[in-house]
């Protein structure tokens, strides 16, 4: 498999010629497939890829983690560039997303135009589904570890009122492979230890070659302050070690701050994934 940033908070220091966003949008190639996780908030990752010579036309499915606006809202993008490959979201009730702290409120969620269009690339799955031959969305995420703390922030609104974000929204990718899975995890809100536990519970016995997505461990995003404690971090890098996993790649919600306390503990096995990098896992 190669997985490619096509959008992060970031980039690699030899590409100022790529876009960055607070987003994330992952090109995979795999079995002789293509696929897109997330999309990222508008069409910096379909500029990004044509400079780094990935076809957005030839990407054969679409996933996207969740229902906030920088891992989905360049779906509408995608659309024009691509009119064959199906698209795939979680589906929950229609509802709005909102940032709220100190006094502060902001919409961080969906373009609701997007799933307005009745577009029939787009399909609504509530169960686990195989979009592709060993390739799988999984709904259904155990609650084995507490969700990240920064999670206190985020809040739903709909006729129900206002409400914590439950992530009823949320879904996460399995890839399997013939000699592991790699797990991709978006913004894992759900967090990525259940992310990490709902693998091993649904494919045992099987090694996890990667972990690639967002750990959401940021607190408030505009300081980059840690969800949590510092010890909170590096509890998580712990429980990770427990787990058959050989390699992680993060970046965009995971925070460099909580990035730096994860390598403390993990060492080699983390790795940062910037806009541009490309790795073989």
């Amino acid at each position: 498999m190669i997985v490619t940033a096509l959008v992060d908070n970031s980039r690699l220091e030899n590409r100022p010629d790529l876009g960055v966003e607070r987003g994330l949008s992952l090109h995979i190639s795999t079995m002789g497939k293509q696929l897109l996780f997330d999309a990222g908030s508008g069409q910096t990752f379909c500029d990004n890829a044509a400079r780094l010579g990935i076809r957005i036309q030839d990407v054969d499915a679409v996933a996207i983690s969740h229902r906030h606006h920088d891992h989905c809202n360049g779906v509408s993008h995608f659309i024009e560039r691509n009119t064959s490959a199906s698209i795939y979201f979680r589906d929950c009730e229609s509802q709005d997303y909102r940032f709220k702290a100190f006094g502060f409120s902001s919409n961080v969620g969906i373009d609701k135009g997007l799933l307005g269009k009745n577009n029939s690339q787009l399909n609504l799955i509530q169960d686990t589904t195989a979009i592709l031959p060993n390739v799988f969305l999984i709904t259904n995420i155990n609650q084995k570890y507490p969700q990240p703390k920064g999670n206190q922030y985020l809040y739903t609104e709909s006729e129900n009122g206002c409400q914590h974000d439950s992530f009823d929204h949320e879904l996460m990718m399995v890839v399997k492979e013939e000699d592991g899975l790699i797990v991709f995890t978006g913004c894992a809100h759900n967090g990525v230890l259940n992310m990490v536990d709902t693998a091993v519970t649904l494919f045992p016995d099987t090694r996890i070659k990667a972990v690639v997505g967002g750990f959401h461990l940021v607190g408030l995003p505009v300081f980059n302050s840690i969800g949590g404690s510092k010890e909170d971090i590096r509890e998580i890098g712990k429980q990770l070690l427990s787990y058959p996993i050989d390699k992680l790649y993060t970046g965009h919600c995971t925070g460099m701050k909580a990035f730096g306390l994860l390598k403390e503990v993990l060492g080699d096995k983390l790795e940062h994934l910037p806009t541009g990098r490309r790795v073989d896992v």
